[in-house]
Protein backbone atom coordinates (compact mmCIF):
# COMPACT_ATOMS: atom_id res chain seq x y z
CA UNK A 1 0.00 0.00 0.00
CA UNK A 2 1.35 3.43 -0.93
CA UNK A 3 1.47 6.40 1.41
CA UNK A 4 -1.36 8.00 -0.54
CA UNK A 5 -3.50 4.87 -0.21
CA UNK A 6 -2.97 4.86 3.55
CA UNK A 7 -3.97 8.52 3.82
CA UNK A 8 -7.17 7.91 1.84
CA UNK A 9 -8.10 4.74 3.71
CA UNK A 10 -7.53 6.38 7.09
CA UNK A 11 -9.68 9.36 6.11
CA UNK A 12 -12.51 7.15 4.83
CA UNK A 13 -12.36 4.96 7.94
CA UNK A 14 -12.47 8.04 10.15
CA UNK A 15 -15.61 9.31 8.41
CA UNK A 16 -17.55 6.13 7.63
CA UNK A 17 -16.36 4.05 10.60
CA UNK A 18 -19.03 1.38 11.20
CA UNK A 19 -21.28 2.66 8.42
CA UNK A 20 -22.85 5.75 6.86
CA UNK A 21 -26.14 5.70 8.74
CA UNK A 22 -27.80 8.37 6.59
CA UNK A 23 -26.99 6.71 3.26
CA UNK A 24 -27.77 3.22 4.58
CA UNK A 25 -31.20 4.38 5.65
CA UNK A 26 -32.05 6.36 2.50
CA UNK A 27 -30.47 4.47 -0.41
CA UNK A 28 -32.35 1.17 -0.17
CA UNK A 29 -31.77 0.18 -3.79
CA UNK A 30 -28.48 0.61 -5.59
CA UNK A 31 -28.70 2.87 -8.64
CA UNK A 32 -26.39 4.83 -10.89
CA UNK A 33 -26.04 8.54 -10.23
CA UNK A 34 -24.20 11.42 -11.86
CA UNK A 35 -22.42 14.17 -9.98
CA UNK A 36 -20.30 17.20 -10.74
CA UNK A 37 -17.54 18.86 -8.78
CA UNK A 38 -17.89 22.62 -9.15
CA UNK A 39 -15.50 25.44 -8.26
CA UNK A 40 -17.30 28.18 -6.34
CA UNK A 41 -14.42 30.68 -6.49
CA UNK A 42 -11.19 31.41 -8.37
CA UNK A 43 -8.52 28.86 -7.49
CA UNK A 44 -5.52 26.81 -8.61
CA UNK A 45 -6.53 23.18 -9.01
CA UNK A 46 -4.57 20.59 -7.03
CA UNK A 47 -5.53 17.08 -5.97
CA UNK A 48 -7.63 15.82 -8.87
CA UNK A 49 -5.98 12.37 -8.79
CA UNK A 50 -6.37 12.14 -5.00
CA UNK A 51 -10.07 12.95 -5.41
CA UNK A 52 -10.53 10.27 -8.05
CA UNK A 53 -8.70 7.67 -5.99
CA UNK A 54 -10.85 8.45 -2.96
CA UNK A 55 -13.97 7.40 -4.86
CA UNK A 56 -12.18 4.43 -6.41
CA UNK A 57 -11.25 3.16 -2.95
CA UNK A 58 -14.98 2.83 -2.30
CA UNK A 59 -15.85 1.42 -5.72
CA UNK A 60 -13.29 0.99 -8.53
CA UNK A 61 -16.15 0.94 -11.07
CA UNK A 62 -16.88 4.65 -10.51
CA UNK A 63 -16.19 6.66 -13.66
CA UNK A 64 -14.33 9.85 -12.73
CA UNK A 65 -13.75 12.24 -15.62
CA UNK A 66 -11.66 15.34 -14.85
CA UNK A 67 -12.34 18.47 -16.87
CA UNK A 68 -9.10 20.19 -15.80
CA UNK A 69 -5.60 19.19 -14.69
CA UNK A 70 -3.65 20.06 -11.56
CA UNK A 71 -2.07 23.49 -11.93
CA UNK A 72 -4.92 24.91 -14.04
CA UNK A 73 -6.42 28.22 -12.93
CA UNK A 74 -10.20 27.90 -12.46
CA UNK A 75 -12.91 30.48 -12.03
CA UNK A 76 -16.19 30.28 -10.16
CA UNK A 77 -18.66 28.02 -11.92
CA UNK A 78 -16.10 25.81 -13.66
CA UNK A 79 -16.90 22.11 -13.57
CA UNK A 80 -13.84 20.37 -12.17
CA UNK A 81 -14.94 16.80 -12.86
CA UNK A 82 -17.94 14.65 -13.71
CA UNK A 83 -18.56 11.44 -11.79
CA UNK A 84 -20.80 8.48 -12.64
CA UNK A 85 -21.31 5.60 -10.25
CA UNK A 86 -23.37 3.94 -7.56
CA UNK A 87 -25.11 6.69 -5.56
CA UNK A 88 -24.40 4.72 -2.39
CA UNK A 89 -20.65 5.17 -2.81
CA UNK A 90 -20.76 8.70 -4.24
CA UNK A 91 -22.57 9.88 -1.14
CA UNK A 92 -20.14 8.12 1.20
CA UNK A 93 -17.07 9.51 -0.51
CA UNK A 94 -18.31 13.07 -1.01
CA UNK A 95 -16.99 14.75 2.13
CA UNK A 96 -13.62 13.03 2.28
CA UNK A 97 -12.98 13.68 -1.42
CA UNK A 98 -13.95 17.35 -1.02
CA UNK A 99 -11.83 17.72 2.11
CA UNK A 100 -8.77 16.58 0.20
CA UNK A 101 -9.56 18.67 -2.88
CA UNK A 102 -10.49 21.86 -1.03
CA UNK A 103 -7.41 21.65 1.19
CA UNK A 104 -4.98 20.96 -1.65
CA UNK A 105 -6.45 23.68 -3.85
CA UNK A 106 -6.12 26.10 -0.96
CA UNK A 107 -2.42 25.34 -0.53
CA UNK A 108 -1.74 25.59 -4.28
CA UNK A 109 -3.70 28.84 -4.60
CA UNK A 110 -1.90 30.51 -1.69
CA UNK A 111 1.48 29.32 -2.97
CA UNK A 112 0.77 30.83 -6.37
CA UNK A 113 0.06 34.18 -4.69
CA UNK A 114 3.49 34.10 -3.03
CA UNK A 115 5.15 33.18 -6.33
CA UNK A 116 3.49 36.17 -7.98
CA UNK A 117 4.58 38.45 -5.13
CA UNK A 118 8.31 37.69 -5.62
CA UNK A 119 8.28 37.56 -9.41
CA UNK A 120 11.36 39.19 -10.92
CA UNK A 121 13.62 38.38 -7.96
CA UNK A 122 15.81 35.30 -7.61
CA UNK A 123 14.10 34.15 -4.42
CA UNK A 124 12.55 30.69 -4.42
CA UNK A 125 9.44 30.11 -2.27
CA UNK A 126 9.49 26.84 -0.31
CA UNK A 127 7.35 25.21 2.34
CA UNK A 128 8.21 23.98 5.85
CA UNK A 129 7.34 21.03 8.10
CA UNK A 130 4.39 23.02 9.52
CA UNK A 131 1.90 20.73 7.83
CA UNK A 132 -1.36 19.08 8.88
CA UNK A 133 -0.45 15.83 10.69
CA UNK A 134 -0.90 12.93 8.27
CA UNK A 135 -1.32 15.14 5.20
CA UNK A 136 2.27 16.28 4.56
CA UNK A 137 2.55 14.22 1.36
CA UNK A 138 -0.52 15.93 -0.12
CA UNK A 139 0.24 19.44 1.10
CA UNK A 140 3.83 19.42 -0.16
CA UNK A 141 2.59 18.17 -3.53
CA UNK A 142 0.08 21.05 -3.61
CA UNK A 143 2.89 23.53 -2.93
CA UNK A 144 4.70 22.23 -6.02
CA UNK A 145 1.52 22.51 -8.07
CA UNK A 146 1.25 26.16 -6.99
CA UNK A 147 4.77 26.83 -8.26
CA UNK A 148 6.68 26.56 -4.99
CA UNK A 149 9.38 24.17 -3.86
CA UNK A 150 9.69 21.74 -1.00
CA UNK A 151 12.01 22.11 1.97
CA UNK A 152 13.00 18.81 3.60
CA UNK A 153 10.21 16.23 3.79
CA UNK A 154 10.92 15.38 7.42
CA UNK A 155 13.62 14.95 10.02
CA UNK A 156 15.11 12.07 8.07
CA UNK A 157 16.16 13.69 4.80
CA UNK A 158 18.00 16.87 5.68
CA UNK A 159 20.13 18.46 8.42
CA UNK A 160 18.72 21.70 9.80
CA UNK A 161 20.52 22.82 12.94
CA UNK A 162 18.10 25.10 14.75
CA UNK A 163 18.32 27.20 17.90
CA UNK A 164 17.54 24.33 20.26
CA UNK A 165 20.00 22.00 18.51
CA UNK A 166 22.70 24.65 18.90
CA UNK A 167 21.89 24.96 22.61
CA UNK A 168 21.94 21.19 23.06
CA UNK A 169 25.25 20.77 21.24
CA UNK A 170 26.97 23.74 22.83
CA UNK A 171 27.33 26.08 19.86
CA UNK A 172 27.18 26.31 16.08
CA UNK A 173 30.74 25.11 15.47
CA UNK A 174 30.45 21.94 17.50
CA UNK A 175 26.96 21.24 16.10
CA UNK A 176 28.15 21.49 12.50
CA UNK A 177 31.25 19.42 13.26
CA UNK A 178 29.18 16.62 14.79
CA UNK A 179 26.66 16.67 11.97
CA UNK A 180 29.35 16.55 9.30
CA UNK A 181 30.97 13.56 10.97
CA UNK A 182 27.65 11.71 11.11
CA UNK A 183 26.00 12.30 7.72
CA UNK A 184 27.06 11.09 4.27
CA UNK A 185 29.09 13.47 2.11
CA UNK A 186 26.12 13.87 -0.25
CA UNK A 187 23.97 15.64 2.37
CA UNK A 188 24.00 19.39 2.98
CA UNK A 189 24.03 21.09 6.37
CA UNK A 190 21.79 24.08 7.09
CA UNK A 191 22.24 26.30 10.15
CA UNK A 192 19.66 28.67 11.62
CA UNK A 193 21.08 32.05 12.67
CA UNK A 194 19.55 35.00 14.49
CA UNK A 195 22.45 37.48 14.56
CA UNK A 196 25.27 38.57 12.28
CA UNK A 197 27.74 37.02 14.72
CA UNK A 198 26.04 33.66 14.25
CA UNK A 199 26.09 34.19 10.47
CA UNK A 200 29.85 34.76 10.65
CA UNK A 201 30.33 31.57 12.68
CA UNK A 202 28.19 29.56 10.26
CA UNK A 203 30.33 30.85 7.36
CA UNK A 204 33.54 29.94 9.18
CA UNK A 205 32.47 26.34 9.83
CA UNK A 206 31.34 25.88 6.23
CA UNK A 207 27.55 25.59 6.50
CA UNK A 208 26.04 24.83 3.10
CA UNK A 209 22.84 26.80 3.78
CA UNK A 210 22.47 29.64 6.26
CA UNK A 211 18.99 30.49 7.48
CA UNK A 212 18.32 34.07 8.54
CA UNK A 213 15.63 33.65 11.17
CA UNK A 214 13.32 36.55 12.02
CA UNK A 215 15.82 39.20 10.95
CA UNK A 216 14.70 42.59 9.69
CA UNK A 217 15.43 43.28 6.06
CA UNK A 218 18.31 45.70 6.75
CA UNK A 219 20.16 43.01 8.71
CA UNK A 220 19.29 40.46 6.01
CA UNK A 221 21.02 42.61 3.40
CA UNK A 222 24.14 42.77 5.58
CA UNK A 223 24.03 39.01 6.05
CA UNK A 224 23.69 38.37 2.31
CA UNK A 225 26.70 40.62 1.69
CA UNK A 226 28.71 38.81 4.39
CA UNK A 227 27.92 35.38 3.00
CA UNK A 228 28.81 36.57 -0.51
CA UNK A 229 27.77 33.40 -2.28
CA UNK A 230 29.69 31.01 0.00
CA UNK A 231 26.41 29.40 1.07
CA UNK A 232 22.79 29.46 0.01
CA UNK A 233 20.83 32.00 2.04
CA UNK A 234 17.35 31.22 3.34
CA UNK A 235 15.03 33.74 5.00
CA UNK A 236 12.47 32.47 7.48
CA UNK A 237 10.10 33.88 10.05
CA UNK A 238 7.63 36.74 9.80
CA UNK A 239 6.93 36.02 6.15
CA UNK A 240 3.52 36.93 4.76
CA UNK A 241 2.14 38.30 1.51
CA UNK A 242 2.77 41.87 2.68
CA UNK A 243 6.43 41.28 3.62
CA UNK A 244 7.63 38.64 1.17
CA UNK A 245 8.55 41.03 -1.65
CA UNK A 246 10.76 43.18 0.56
CA UNK A 247 12.43 40.04 1.92
CA UNK A 248 13.04 38.72 -1.59
CA UNK A 249 14.66 42.02 -2.61
CA UNK A 250 17.38 41.59 0.05
CA UNK A 251 19.01 39.05 -2.27
CA UNK A 252 18.24 35.84 -0.37
CA UNK A 253 18.06 32.64 -2.40
CA UNK A 254 15.21 30.92 -0.58
CA UNK A 255 12.23 32.07 1.46
CA UNK A 256 10.56 29.41 3.59
CA UNK A 257 6.91 30.12 4.33
CA UNK A 258 5.08 28.11 6.97
CA UNK A 259 1.82 29.82 6.04
CA UNK A 260 1.67 27.90 2.74
CA UNK A 261 0.47 24.87 4.66
CA UNK A 262 -0.48 25.98 8.16
CA UNK A 263 -2.64 28.95 7.13
CA UNK A 264 -4.02 28.09 3.69
CA UNK A 265 -7.78 28.48 3.47
CA UNK A 266 -9.81 25.58 2.06
CA UNK A 267 -11.26 26.59 -1.30
CA UNK A 268 -15.01 26.62 -1.87
CA UNK A 269 -15.86 23.55 -3.97
CA UNK A 270 -19.13 21.62 -4.04
CA UNK A 271 -20.34 18.27 -5.31
CA UNK A 272 -23.84 18.20 -6.77
CA UNK A 273 -25.73 15.04 -7.68
CA UNK A 274 -27.85 15.35 -10.80
CA UNK A 275 -31.28 16.58 -9.84
CA UNK A 276 -30.10 18.09 -6.53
Amino acid sequence: MTGLDRIIENALAEDIHTGDITTLSLVRERHEARARLIAKETLILAGIEVTARTFHHLDPRILFTPCFSDGNALKSGDIIAEIIGDAFFLLQGERVALNFLQRMCGVATLTAQYITAVMGTKAKIVDTRKTTPGLRLLEKYAVRVGGGGNHRSGLYDGVLIKENHIAAAGGISVAVSRARAFIPHTMKIEVETETLAEVAEAITVGADIIMLDNMDTAIMREAVAMIAGRALVEASGGVNLETVREIAETGVDIISVGALTHSARAMDISMLLEGS
